[in-house]
């Protein structure tokens, strides 16, 4: 049975509505209670930390990926623990994207979309074929959404691209997906 892991990509605020903090918890519980494996950045604070807090109290297993130049303190969850290095950014998103069988992207910044285009396009590319979901909790992707449409208009993005991922506004909703697209992953081989 191949090892599901679940790449949660987020914010590393704390400075942001605890809805946004205690929905990244919900989402680590929730991939721990299936057996799944939380795939994140490391962080110990925001999206990152909480989802990490969350499968732990579910006693699920995490992986941390993260560049060497945030070893520093606060900045990683339990360094060392878990938490494998590499030399860039590039390459710990290239390490995530090989543990992971699903992306799951969460509100967050700059590098949080990044993280979200570049499954996107690598999905657009046909050199990816996992479920990417965009969490748009308390409606915080509205926005990107919109500028996405006005682009469609414009005829810089095409409409199948849309098709290649997926906008849910609660947990529930995204796993209930996750766990019917994963299925056959789970299921064991003969």
């Amino acid at each position: 049975m191949r090892q599901i892991g679940i790449c949660v990509y987020g914010g590393a605020s704390n400075d942001v509505d605890p809805l946004y903090l205690n929905t990244a918890h919900q989402i680590g519980q929730e991939i721990a209670k299936r057996g799944w494996t939380l795939v994140n950045g490391a962080g110990d604070t925001g999206m990152m930390g909480n989802a990490i807090r969350g499968a732990k109290e579910e006693n699920g297993n995490t992986i941390g990926i993260a560049p060497f130049f945030f070893r520093q303190p606060g900045v990683l969850y339990q360094e060392g623990e878990e938490t494998f290095y590499t030399r860039t950014m590039r390459e710990r998103k290239a390490f995530m994207e090989s543990l992971s069988s699903a992306f799951i992207t969460t509100p967050g910044g700059i590098g949080t979309l990044e993280e979200f285009y570049e499954i996107l396009t690598l999905k657009q590319l046909q050199q990816l074929d996992s479920p990417l979901i965009l969490l748009n909790t308390n409606h915080y992707y509205d926005g990107l959404l919109q500028a996405m449409q006005s682009m469609t208009q414009a005829g810089f993005i095409h409409e199948s691209t849309y098709d290649l991922f997926k906008v849910f506004s609660t947990v529930e909703e995204t796993f209930a997906y996750l766990d019917e697209q994963l299925a056959h992953l789970a299921a064991p081989t003969k």
